[in-house]
């Protein structure tokens, strides 16, 4: 392991995040497993304990500057840790039965998640560069002050928590397209909200991967070193990159990564 590599990998995996806005576990986690030659395991356990550290300071910066919306934060919240902590039980399940491979099913899972998130992102970022006029139809709007409208809320975020807890992949991604979908947030509260949820969810979920003994501490640190400064300067400079160019890219590479997954499982 060249633990000098790591944080500049993760300072350029940052800056992605920072202009792009793409997860950084659908970058993160497989540059551990194909790069460094970490366990699946231990390259998710340990992404989400990095992730985390990242998603509470930008929540912290949103709350003080009012652009969340705390009702929506608090039932995705509910709803997203709670599947999260079931999404880490399977994982205790697995790694307690010894019947299955714990590496080659996170491999696959990883592959399929971030072939969903990436096909849907790049179908959207497709429609808005080829067809902008195009209206797709519209998803019935969740109000949270409602109890229908908190038990859908909730009941999605399960399931989306689930599967965070299972990979470390999509606690931004898929959120931001549900709050897109259900809840149409203006651009400012849309990223808030979403950073706040998943500052919260990755909080917890993280605290659930340590009772599994597979977070390394020597892979976290150089990723924070890395990957905060990376994200940092990527917000910094988005403002003047091309975005939909740097997307088409990065999406390209998303799609190579899960399908190497795929197939190495």
């Amino acid at each position: 392991m060249n633990y000098l590599l790591l944080p500049l990998f993760s300072f350029f995996i940052g800056i992605i995040v920072g202009l792009t806005g793409i997860g950084g576990a659908s970058l993160i986690t497989p540059m551990l497993i194909f790069v460094f030659q970490v366990p699946p395991s231990i390259a998710v356990s340990s992404d989400v304990v990095a992730a985390t550290l990242m998603k509470v300071v930008g929540s912290i910066k949103h709350w003080e500057q009012k652009t969340l919306d705390p009702e929506i934060v608090k039932s995705l919240a509910t709803g997203s840790v709670s599947g999260s902590m079931l999404g880490v039980g399977i994982l205790h399940m697995i790694r307690q039965s010894g019947t299955s491979n714990l590496d080659h099913i996170l491999l696959r899972l990883l592959g399929v998640m971030i072939l969903l998130v990436t096909v849907l992102a790049l179908i959207q970022l497709l429609l808005m560069t080829f067809f902008p006029k195009f209206n797709l139809p519209e998803l019935p709007k969740l109000d949270v002050k409602t109890k229908w409208g908190r038990f859908l809320t909730i009941t999605i975020a399960a399931v989306l928590g689930c599967f965070v807890g299972l990979t470390s992949v999509s606690s931004g991604s898929m959120f931001a397209l549900v709050l897109i979908g259900f809840f149409r947030l203006d651009a400012r509260k849309l990223v808030g909200t979403d950073i706040a949820q998943a500052a919260i969810l990755l909080l917890f979920t993280s605290l659930g991967h340590l009772t599994l003994g597979t977070v390394d501490w020597s892979l976290v640190i150089p990723i924070w070193i890395g990957s905060v400064p990376g994200v940092l300067l990527g917000a910094k400079i988005c403002q003047i990159t091309p975005q939909r160019p740097l997307r088409f890219i990065v999406y390209a590479i998303l799609m190579m990564v899960s399908w190497k997954l795929v197939a190495q499982a």
